[in-house]
């Protein structure tokens, strides 16, 4: 579960983490009202207008903007909120701002010129630990820092059984090229950090930049957290700051109707019973010249209802040409699937335009193909996996 920018920072903050101060505004007036509050607190005198979406880079599309007046912050705020945000990480139609965070100026003047670095923990999946990954090249793509300059981005592996040891942070603190008094706030960020990491059972944090400010303060500017949905079950709390504005909207209805549901770019609809078979469907669709327009996960249980369900979440994309239902009868019985898929079509009547081709394997899978054959309906039946992806082919190909 993706978090915005202000989320994260909570997140942060609760474990000690340093964070760039900041509170979120809906309308122009909260913005000027927040600026207000914030400089009351902090005594900062011009503020960061940043745009509360799902999605980084959002400097390079005009969501980060910087106010020196509350003229400027209500004008600034007005313009971002409603806007369609285009960044690198969007679509070519961008995301709607529905929310800006008024954040504090750090970047003031001091003994020492400001600095900015890379930072994030996530697990390397290639070694089953966590890591942290950072750069002196902050305030960049680190796509591009790592094609360009791949010696700038260094890794510290975490054992499991010790967590992150106080060597290790002072190892990171070296690298980043720090001493006196900023090395020892990048060892208690860092340290800080990684607990928050762990305590908080994300899946990622990327801090881009960490600055150093020009009084050797070490700070999150950004915020960019994904929490491991597995685990909200423990944070009820976090669970709680899901923005469903932000997320797919078939998706959000397919989690609502129980059903395991990841929007893709293709033209082939799969409702498939089980991840493992899912994922062989689609590679088999993609071998037969289709594209998979989704992952459809319909569990253990396939009634008319829920196949009725299933097929209006997957029509509702309008690239898809062809539904393959694939479904292995163990634990629910194939000619049971096939009933429900009788009945689902008849119910839904004229709201299947596109071809179904149906593939039931497993417990009464001989029941299951006489009685969509004997339907009456336009389902396309197959018995063998690699029939059923042909099938797939050719009506594509009509």
């Amino acid at each position: 579960m993706n978090l915005h920018e202000y989320q994260g920072k909570e997140i942060l903050s609760s474990f000690g983490v340093r964070i760039q101060r900041g509170i979120v505004a809906n309308t122009p007036e909260e913005a000027v009202e927040a600026a207000k509050k914030l400089t009351e607190e902090t005594g900062t005198g011009w503020h960061v207008i940043k745009a509360q979406v799902h999605a980084g880079g959002r400097g390079k599309g005009g969501g980060v903007k910087l106010a020196k007046n509350l003229d400027e912050v209500k004008s600034i705020a007005d313009d971002i909120l409603g806007m369609m945000l285009v960044t690198p990480q969007t679509s070519a139609e961008g995301k709607l701002v529905n929310q800006v965070l008024i954040a504090e100026d750090v970047y003031y003047p001091g003994d020492s010129e400001p600095d900015e670095f890379y930072m994030s923990v996530l697990l390397n999946r290639a070694t089953g630990r966590n890591m942290i990954m950072y750069s002196t090249e902050g305030g960049m793509d680190i796509e591009t820092v790592a094609e360009e300059t791949p010696h700038l981005i260094f890794t510290e592996e975490i054992d499991p059984g010790t967590g992150l040891l106080p060597f290790q942070a002072r190892k990171i603190a070296f690298n980043l090229g720090l001493s006196g008094g900023a090395l020892k706030e990048m060892v208690k960020f860092v340290t800080a950090l990684y607990t928050a990491y762990i305590k908080s059972d994300s899946s990622m944090f990327e801090i881009n930049p960490v600055l150093k400010t020009s009084d050797d303060k070490i700070m999150a500017v950004d915020a960019k957290v994904s929490l491991d949905e597995n685990a909200l079950y423990r944070h009820k709390d976090y669970a709680a700051m899901r923005d469903l504005r932000e997320e797919n909207p078939i998706e959000v209805e397919a989690k609502a109707a129980g059903l395991n549901y990841v929007d893709l770019d293709g033209n082939v609809g799969c409702m498939v019973n089980g991840a493992g078979l899912a994922m062989g469907t689609m590679d088999l669709i993609k071998q037969a010249g289709g594209d998979p327009a989704n992952f459809l996960d319909v569990g253990g249980t396939a009634d008319a209802q829920r196949v009725e369900t299933a097929f209006g979440i997957i029509l509702k994309d309008p690239n898809v040409k062809a539904i393959l239902v694939n479904i292995f009868g163990g634990i629910v019985r194939c000619d049971r699937v096939a009933q429900g898929v009788v009945d689902a079509y008849k119910n839904m009547g004229d709201k299947i335009n596109v071809p179904i081709i149906c593939r039931l394997q497993g417990t009464n899978a001989k029941e299951a193909k006489e009685l969509i054959d004997n339907s009456g309906m336009e389902i396309i039946s197959a018995t063998e996996f690699q029939e059923a992806a042909d099938k797939v082919g050719e009506v594509l190909k009509a």
